[in-house]
């Protein structure tokens, strides 16, 4: 007899399927083998005593304050225990149940629902600014057009061009002086044709630019104010472009003056279904989630929103992280931008494991190797 205690960060799916279990084997055990560690807030203390016995009775627990039982206080904070399997059980006993527990039937079935994303993408960075933060990032006119067939070459898919720098504090310029600046790229690629063999991403918020850039051939919006100009949405409507909505509080002058939330992942949960719902108004479905990683975040709100990126994928939308050389990780080493690569990749894999499907880097073969790797890990 052999014993093997098998990684919890298996492709269980994979394995069982080499193993030769059955299709319906694969799929009942698969999901009884992923535990989800889910907080409840704000419970109905009479929900939660129906929840915890139900709960236990399937094999799951939830852990409740010391007096619950007894309805001390009329709301608790709760932790629920429970794998896949359990979490599609509780779903259905919860729907005939009151104080709320119907709703939250709801948003169970949507956790057990989630699926990891199975490709994930590399969105390059070309700045044809010369004051952005990395300055191996910024290329004009023939190099930027090289850097960009290097960065295919290395296994980018989607290439993202801006004129401006979003790091904190930096200058605002017009639009007429942004397009100067993005405009022989722009030009270069379009007479090219480089648009028929990557996916162009125009990283700009003004209507001027973004509507060159989709003329251009470019087909996606990376927009860090997330969509707030209603021209923007009618441009991006009037293309079919798909768009980046990121969070970012404040803006770029003041996001980091003492950023502070009631609860990120619900502040920026919250923020998503507006902007959702703004998109969707005006015809816009083709949409990426962008948390804004340094954008008006404390290093300890970055790291949460990566260690608990999973929360965001209930809103069915792909999610992309930039994490690039940024001063978070500086922030835990003191390293210089120059020397943040192995911090980057730390962040983008990590990220890509809670459910990032796009990861907009400065570094394309470090990552793209980086994935591989990690992709190769998963299928042992």
């Amino acid at each position: 007899m052999i014993v093997e205690n098998i990684s919890a960060t298996l492709e269980i799916k994979e394995y069982l399927e080499k193993l030769g279990v059955d299709s319906g084997g694969v799929s009942i055990l698969s999901k009884k083998a992923k535990t989800h560690i889910i907080s409840i807030k704000d419970l109905h203390v009479g929900a939660a005593n129906i929840l915890k016995q139900d709960a236990l009775s399937i094999g799951a627990d939830l852990a409740v304050p010391r007096g619950t039982v007894l309805a001390k206080t009329p709301k608790v904070d709760t932790i629920l225990i429970a794998t896949t399997a359990h979490l599609k059980v509780l779903a259905k006993k919860e729907l005939a149940q009151p104080f709320g527990l119907k709703d939250l039937a709801f948003k169970l079935k949507q956790i057990a629902d989630i699926s990891k994303p199975k490709k994930v993408e590399i969105m390059g960075i070309i700045n044809a600014n010369d004051d952005s933060f990395f300055s191996n990032s910024r290329f004009l006119k023939e190099d930027a057009i090289k850097k960009i067939e290097n960065m295919i070459a290395n296994g980018a898919t989607i290439i993202d061009i801006g004129g401006v720098s979003s790091a904190p504090n930096a200058k605002s310029i017009s639009a007429e002086e942004e397009l100067s600046r993005v405009k022989p790229i722009l030009d270069i690629i379009k007479r090219s044709e480089l648009y028929e063999r990557v996916t162009f991403s125009i990283d700009s918020y003004t209507p001027l630019v973004i509507e060159y850039a989709l003329e251009s051939g470019f087909k996606i919006v990376n927009d860090i104010t997330g969509l707030i100009d209603d021209e923007v949405c009618k441009l991006c409507a009037s293309y079919n472009a798909k768009v980046v909505i990121m969070h970012m509080q404040g803006n770029p002058q003041t996001m980091q003056d003492n950023p502070q939330y009631k609860n990120i992942l619900d502040d920026m949960y919250a923020f998503f279904l507006e902007r959702i719902k703004k998109a969707n108004s005006f015809g816009i479905t083709d949409i990426i989630l962008d948390v804004g990683i340094g954008f008006g975040k404390t290093l300890s709100d970055n790291l949460i929103l990566i260690k608990h990126l999973e929360h965001f994928m209930t809103l069915e939308y792909p999610l992309l992280v930039g994490a690039s050389r940024k001063s978070m990780i500086g922030k835990i080493d003191n390293s210089k931008v120059q020397d943040r690569l192995c911090g980057t990749v730390t962040l983008h894999l990590e990220s890509i494991r809670n459910g990032a499907s796009i990861v907009r880097v400065h570094d394309v073969f470090e990552h793209s190797q980086a994935i591989q790797v990690q992709e190769k890990l998963d299928t042992i």
